[in-house]
């Protein structure tokens, strides 16, 4: 895909793309977005980031209109998925696989028509650093499936970070990636960074 080309790219999600975006005077935060922008140049294409710390899939599309549908951008990049996991075994909010579904879909059916975005999905992922992320894992990688799905459904680029960033962090350890196993460290960002940019540079 030729980024230069679609005048506004938009990443939302939660505070892996927040990553302080709502205290940095220019909106794009400190993270994998900032990477981004920066490896794209001065003359690239509007970045754009709508990510809020701490969102479920179900605050996303609360905000999904306002915050996504009417930047009426030309790519929609979304990372979504980890707190549904998260809240469920620190405080017992139940996101259930079959409802994450079908909001997904719903979500994505609204950024569809003639002149709708090009859209990337972005795997969501833990990076086990504590015993207890290990009983996440089957729950993330169900929720890993959807998004899958839907990008097949969907005709997004899929950028594989669950299976990627699980290889390097068996060469690095985890906590070189996510010091606490889902909020990435500047490592964890950039190369989150490269994969979304090698991906959707290729599709």
């Amino acid at each position: 895909m030729e980024l230069q080309d679609v005048g506004t790219i938009l990443f939302t999600g939660d505070s892996v793309t927040d990553c302080g975006r709502r205290t940095d005077p220019r909106a794009i935060g400190r993270g994998y977005v900032r990477e981004v922008e920066q490896a794209l140049g001065p003359a690239g294409p509007r970045v754009v980031n709508t990510g809020i710390s701490g969102n479920r899939l179900v605050d996303l599309e609360e905000r999904w209109t306002d915050d996504v549908v009417a930047h009426r951008a030309g790519l929609v990049s979304v990372l979504i998925g980890i707190n549904d996991t998260w809240r469920r075994f620190d405080r017992g909010l139940e996101s259930p696989v079959a409802e994450f579904e079908e909001r997904y879909d719903r979500m994505l059916a609204a950024l569809t028509g003639a002149d709708g975005p090009r859209l990337v999905l972005v795997e969501p992922f833990v990076l086990p650093v504590s015993p207890d992320q290990e009983d996440w894992r089957p729950d993330v990688e169900e929720r890993v499936e959807v998004v899958r799905r839907m990008a097949e459904r969907w005709s997004a680029v899929l950028v594989p970070t669950y299976r990627e960033l699980r290889k390097r962090a068996e060469e690095d350890g985890a906590a070189a990636l996510a010091d606490d196993g889902v909020h990435p460290t500047p490592a964890g960002h950039r190369a989150i960074a490269q994969l979304w940019l090698e991906t959707v540079r290729d599709a």
